[in-house]
């Protein structure tokens, strides 16, 4: 048991570090990873797909032809031999890109991060999505700046609103959205609303931040163009293997202008010098076999389209009158909103306790709002496991909502 002490340099620590928290989700891991709890909580990609041989054989090719070189320190933007590979990855998306505008990064994470720290003074207003990617919100948060919170709706952001603020005179330094079937409210922003966006931020020189992590994984409908696509010089396009090979490798990437490549480029080496050459060469390798990573993709996909299947066919059945909740096209994650008087952080411990776990709405807005909100995650348990947990977690709501009509008749 860790003893308790007193900080002896509690008065040293720069002023940002008092609004550093730990994410409600990294909080819930130890807990969701009990084995009688059904974890609907952590967006984990389904690495058991992966065909075992296949990632035996790219590790020892790798070895095999560059063994001094994937042990050794690499450059700060990341192999060259990657960065095309990524290029190549990214025109399957029909996105364009060129190796000299992209930096390699410590997954899209360190790209978040890279983001903020060189646009990011304190007090600067960024716009981002409400509800937003939790990682992006720590990400940014660090560096202090004050939120400009655009609701979403099943059409994805609601550009209105932007527009809106821009004729009162607010100036965001930049846009941060997700716009397939993004984390955590599992929307894809329309067609419409791609050019509406696209032409407003342009008009109003600011530059788009694109986190496109589960583009791929489309399980259903047609593709839309990236912003990047419509605006190549306006848009900066953060991507990432974790949700099409692996996490574990921490591989992501920034594509923009080449003045701002060199900022990351600067920032990144600041922070970490340079990212793993083994795990570089490891990716570069996997995805140089172009049916091989196609035909495990295909396969991922339709593992998560059988579990996001089983958990909506669940939460029908199972969750109250008055719920609503998104129906993804693809990604991880289905959002559920509550009527007004539920407190699903308040619930969470009863939840746990029914043996089942979700993320409070509340992670995912600066402001703390969402009380009545919650992620829930398919990517990970498998079907009959989906469909426990959101039976125990329906008992818990319906039980909830008869002891609030038994206090409110």
């Amino acid at each position: 048991m860790a003893e308790f002490s007193i900080d002896r340099f509690v008065d040293l620590y720069a002023h940002r570090t008092s609004g550093m928290s730990a994410s409600e989700v990294r909080a819930l891991f130890a807990v969701a990873s009990r084995p009688e709890v059904v974890s609907l909580a952590g967006g984990m990609p389904f690495v058991q797909a992966l065909p075992t041989d296949d990632v035996l054989d790219v590790v020892r090719g790798v070895l095999a032809e560059h063994g001094a070189m994937s042990l050794q320190y690499g450059g700060g933007q990341g192999h060259l031999g990657l960065r095309e590979r990524l290029v190549e990855l990214m025109a399957a998306e029909d996105v364009d890109g060129d190796p000299e505008d992209m930096v390699v990064t410590t997954g899209a994470q360190q790209a978040l991060d890279l983001v903020g720290k060189i646009f990011i003074d304190p007090s600067d207003l960024i716009a981002v999505e409400a509800p937003a990617y939790v990682g992006a919100l720590t990400a940014f948060g660090q560096y202090e700046p004050r939120y400009l919170q655009i609701e979403i709706d099943d059409d994805g952001m609601t550009v209105d609103q932007l527009e809106e603020a821009l004729v009162r005179g607010e100036r965001p330094k930049f846009v941060y959205t997700c716009p397939n079937f993004g984390n955590p409210g599992g929307v894809t922003l329309s067609y419409t609303r791609r050019e509406q966006l696209v032409s407003l931020c342009r008009e109003a020189g600011m530059p788009i931040v694109e986190d496109n992590p589960y583009r791929m994984l489309r399980l259903e409908g047609t593709p839309l163009p990236s912003r990047r696509t419509l605006d190549p010089e306006n848009v900066i396009y953060l991507g990432t293997v974790s949700k099409v090979f692996s996490p574990g490798v921490r591989v992501g990437w920034a594509l923009a202008e080449q003045s701002v490549v060199q900022r990351l480029v600067l920032a990144k080496e600041a922070a970490d010098l340079c990212g793993s050459s083994f795990t570089m060469l490891v990716t570069e390798r996997y995805f140089a076999d172009e049916e091989r990573w196609r035909g495990n993709l295909a396969a991922l996909t339709d593992i998560y389209r059988s579990r996001r299947d089983a958990m909506l066919e669940s939460i029908d059945e199972h969750f109250p009158d008055g719920a609503m909740w998104t129906n993804p096209a693809g990604g991880f994650y289905v959002w559920v909103t509550l009527p007004d008087w539920f407190d699903t952080r308040a619930m969470l411990a009863a939840a746990v306790e029914r043996r089942v776990a979700y993320v409070p709405g509340t992670a995912f807005y600066p402001d703390g709002r969402g009380g009545n909100q919650m992620r829930l995650a398919f990517c990970y348990p498998p079907e009959e496991r989906i469909r426990e947990g959101i039976a125990r977690l329906g008992g818990l709501l319906e039980d909830e909502q008869a002891l609030y009509r038994s206090l409110h008749p």
